[in-house]
């Protein structure tokens, strides 16, 4: 039976559990014959039915294939990852989802360049202290959203990272010099373009936190403005353009995408063993 309390019920990964568990019993297949035939452990595969654990893409494509459900835990996982952010971020992520052209700026690594390990501990590293399982599920979530870069076709990406976040490292020197690659790496697919812009560049208009600019195939756009302990979705058309504006002042002044590429290089260079 899936675990689940009042506020739990209805909610798409609610549905997603129930499902998975559905499908299973329905096709004759106790948790270790499916688990046999995925490769993924049996545990783990119970805590996917009981609502315990929100699993990675790779997992629901595996079982759509298994259960031929043509990709319908897919969508319904997508949906149940929505569940893991909050309510304006939640619906900045609808947007994001169907955007054609991304513009961010960010003070970090932001979470669609992150790897795994790195993930893990930054989300680790948040004020209010969180379960494991609560921490499994958010790198889940935020892992899951590197999807859309992917998509057929890609979104167009650029990025522009505050050096602050290329110079402060994770503890562990192997997972930093993974993520610093991770992030050159991510520079040479052709859907996407990240700039540095340097400490030598001064003070500029988005210190203190990050920007994303989204635009949608009919032409309408958004932009996210979030701080340490707050997001802002702003929609009307003046507001988002005043953003844009800065943010090309700020593009002007970052380093080519040619010389953050060298930049960049150099670091995972010196980062490493």
């Amino acid at each position: 039976m899936v675990e689940k309390n009042s506020e739990d019920e209805g909610s798409a990964r609610w549905v997603l559990a129930c499902e998975l568990r559905r499908l299973r019993e329905s096709s004759g297949r106790s948790l270790a014959r499916l688990a046999d035939e995925i490769k993924y452990d049996r545990t783990y595969l119970h805590r996917l039915e009981t609502g315990e654990r929100l699993s990675k893409l790779p997992v629901m494509e595996a079982l759509d294939r298994t259960y031929g459900t043509g990709g319908l835990l897919v969508r319904l996982w997508g949906l149940a990852r929505l569940d893991a952010f909050k309510d304006k971020y939640r619906e900045f992520m609808k947007f994001e989802a169907k955007a054609t052209i991304m513009q961010k700026y960010t003070m970090v690594v932001p979470g669609l360049l992150q790897s795994e390990p790195f993930a893990r501990e930054a989300l680790a590293s948040a004020p209010a202290p969180i379960s494991q399982r609560e921490l499994e599920e958010n790198v889940a979530a935020r892992l899951g959203r590197q999807e859309l870069l992917h998509r057929n076709p890609p979104p167009d990406v650029r990025i522009i990272l505050d050096e602050s976040a290329l110079r402060r490292p994770a503890s562990d020197p192997k997972v930093w010099h993974d993520q610093l690659t991770r992030i050159v790496e991510a520079a040479d697919a052709p859907h996407m373009t990240i700039q540095v812009i340097s400490f030598s560049a001064g003070l500029h208009g988005l210190m203190g936190g990050s920007l994303s600019l989204l635009w949608m195939a009919d032409g309408s756009s958004v932009a996210y403005v979030e701080g340490n302990n707050s997001g802002d979705l702003i929609e009307e058309p003046e507001e988002v353009a005043r953003y844009r504006l800065t943010y090309d002042r700020l593009r002007d002044a970052a380093l080519s995408p040619h010389d953050s590429a060298a930049f960049m290089r150099q670091l995972v260079e010196d980062s490493g063993p």
